[in-house]
């Protein structure tokens, strides 16, 4: 068990945590949550021994082995299989002693290497580093081979191999793909002992944790149950304080009125001093803390002919390597597409041919004229100049006539407030400089938005905003990412980027995690019976077509609106234009034409009607 208790943490003149007191379970997988700043990875800290806190204590269990991801790899020449196995001290040190002691110390040893299943350990290592990515052939690749992101991949591996009582992860999915994050949660769900995880992705929250941990009012509050639950109680308990505190105030106002009036006068001196009283042994009740505002609003794209890309039988690739080849795909006004396929199958390399990015090497590909598309992508962020603010950034790309009022506004539509708007970029976060790349590709409207990773640096409250944004989006969305949430909230189609091409994707997430974790493990459970395939087949069919059919009364419903936004606005127009001075002929005229918009505009708002109906 960890017993928090007590505790007052600052960094600086900042107090993050006050008087703050939780305990953890033997085993429990614990969901460590709370925005921004507020102190979460300064805990990790402390637990790890970096930190100490100002006053209170925090208990570990004696000798528990402590297990999280190091942020310095240390020798680079290492082989990374070989850096892996090296993170079981009590083995790699038996091993070494080996050859150093007696027949009969050597036969100890090898009993207590066969306790600590050491032989298994080369497997396990693989397992995970497989797990996680990595492919058979890079086991003896030294470490100074690999980019940064996947040395932090190798990094979490290390951890995760490390023998431990208590593993602490610190947003474990930030540098994986889709694919590497799915294994990694149900590698977690295996785990015996305690877990504590900071992260932002719901889905690994809601799958793993049976327990939070929430940052309040500089202290920490429990909850049992995964993220879903924990916002259910929140917000009854929000709910319920809000109605408390109101309810004090009223009377406390009543009982300061009362002594206000009376505490001077003597035939009601003993009265006033009794309220007196109750004022001072009233309990004090705050208002819970406001949820962080965020905000995402993409500007509404000109109508464009479908489809809006249309490939036939494409191939892409670099320096005249094909990285995807027989391409067949079209997109839609309203598609809302997720890529899936594990990293370096191609998904970056299409989403740049669909971005006119890369040109195909074979094939053809035809977009509709007019077609703009907004490209976000992970490595953008990196490429912002940071001596620039916000504003100056957008007035070089915006067009010359903008004011900076009119910058600063659709840096508004973004989350951008004005004072940060103003901020050098270079002391903006993570999140804020997505919500700028957010608004630099969407300024000119696109028809077409494709996202790359554009979760990485946002919070929970901002990926479940971006969520409603892309819902509420009149263009089509092409996906990228390894948020299981956003896939799952935005996407209506899936297309499959696997053995050199990409193809729409006949299942659902549930059936692809099956696909991916059967292939993780070597396809070692037996496919199922022909009769449960078939009846499987069929629902799916059958879903499918009531998807479709969805889809298209979602489009309708979205057509309906425009009609009557469309044929509102006209018939206002109308009725301003009687306000002028008009001829007899004029006057019959806008009459006529007002007739027939109300008539369309009563047809419009009964189609509207007949499809919600039809949706509810």
């Amino acid at each position: 068990m960890i017993d928090i208790n007590n505790i007052t943490l600052r960094i600086g003149a900042k107090v993050l945590l006050e008087g703050a007191s939780a305990h953890i379970g033997d085993s429990q997988k614990i969901g460590l949550i709370g925005y921004n700043g507020c102190g979460k990875s300064t805990l990790f800290r402390v637990f790890q021994k970096e930190l100490e806190t100002e006053s209170g204590d925090i208990y570990f269990p004696e000798h528990a082995r402590v297990a999280y991801v190091a942020q310095d790899i240390g020798d680079t020449s290492v082989k990374i299989i070989d850096y892996v196995l090296a993170q079981d001290k009590e083995r790699a040190e038996l091993l070494q002693k080996l050859e150093q002691v007696s027949p009969q110390e050597q036969a100890e040893i090898h009993e207590r290497l066969k306790v600590i299943e050491a032989a298994s350990a080369p497997a396990r290592a693989a397992e995970i580093l497989n797990g996680l990515g990595f492919a058979n052939a890079d086991f003896e690749r030294p470490i100074k081979e690999f980019s940064g992101g996947w040395r932090m991949r190798l990094a979490l591996a290390a951890a995760l191999f490390r023998p431990s009582d208590i593993l602490l992860l610190d947003e474990p999915t930030n540098h994986l793909d889709l694919e590497a994050s799915i294994w990694l949660t149900e590698h977690l769900k295996r785990y015996r002992g305690t877990l504590i995880i900071i992260s932002h992705d719901r889905s690994i929250l809601n799958e793993i944790c049976d327990g939070i941990i929430h940052f309040e009012n500089k202290k920490l509050v429990s909850y049992t149950g995964n993220y879903d639950r924990f916002c259910r109680l929140r917000a009854e308990q929000r709910e319920t304080q809000e109605r408390q505190f109101k309810k004090q105030e009223q009377r406390r106002k009543h009982l300061e009125s009362f002594v206000e009036r009376f505490r001077y006068k003597a035939s009601k001196a003993k009265q006033a001093q009794s309220r007196i009283k109750m004022l001072e042994k009233m309990p004090e009740l705050t208002l819970p803390e406001n949820e962080a505002q965020t905000k995402f609003d993409f500007p509404i794209p000109e109508e464009v002919a479908s489809p809006m890309i249309n490939m036939e039988d494409v191939s892409v690739g670099y320096d005249g390597k094909e990285v995807l080849r027989k391409l067949n795909l079209s997109i839609v006004e309203n598609d809302r597409i997720a890529l899936l396929g594990a990293n370096g199958n191609g998904k970056s390399t299409l989403a740049k041919l669909l971005s006119e990015r890369l040109q195909p090497m074979k094939g053809e590909i035809r977009r509709t004229p007019k077609l703009k598309v907004g490209y976000f992508a992970q490595h953008q962020t990196e490429e912002l100049p940071l001596n620039q603010t916000p504003t100056e950034y957008m007035a070089g790309i915006m067009p010359p006539t903008s004011t900076e009022t009119q910058i600063r506004a659709f840096l508004g539509r973004f989350g951008l407030t004005q004072e940060k708007s103003q901020t050098k970029i270079e002391l903006m976060s993570g999140g804020e400089k997505a919500r700028l790349l957010f608004a630099s590709i969407s300024y000119q409207a696109p028809n077409l938005l494709i996202l790359d990773e554009p979760t990485n640096h946002l919070d929970m409250a901002a990926r479940e905003t971006l969520a409603e944004a892309l819902n509420e989006y009149r263009g089509a969305v092409v996906l990228i990412t390894h948020d299981l949430y956003l896939i799952d909230a935005v996407a209506d189609d899936l297309w499959l980027v696997h053995g050199g091409t990409c193809r729409p994707y006949d299942g659902d997430m549930e059936d692809y995690k099956k696909l991916l974790l059967t292939s993780k493990e070597n396809k070692q459970e037996k496919k199922a019976k022909e009769e449960e395939q078939r009846q499987k087949q069929q629902a799916k069919l059958k879903a499918q077509e009531q998807k479709a059919v969805e889809k298209e009364r979602q489009k309708k419903l979205r057509q309906a609106e425009k009609m009557m936004e469309e044929l509102s606005q006209r018939k206002t127009e109308i009725e301003n234009k009687f306000q002028n001075q008009l001829t007899t002929q004029e006057i019959i005229s806008l009459q006529k034409e007002l007739k027939e918009v109300e008539t369309a505009l009563a047809k419009a708002e009964e189609d509207w009607l007949t499809i919600s109906e039809e949706i509810e």
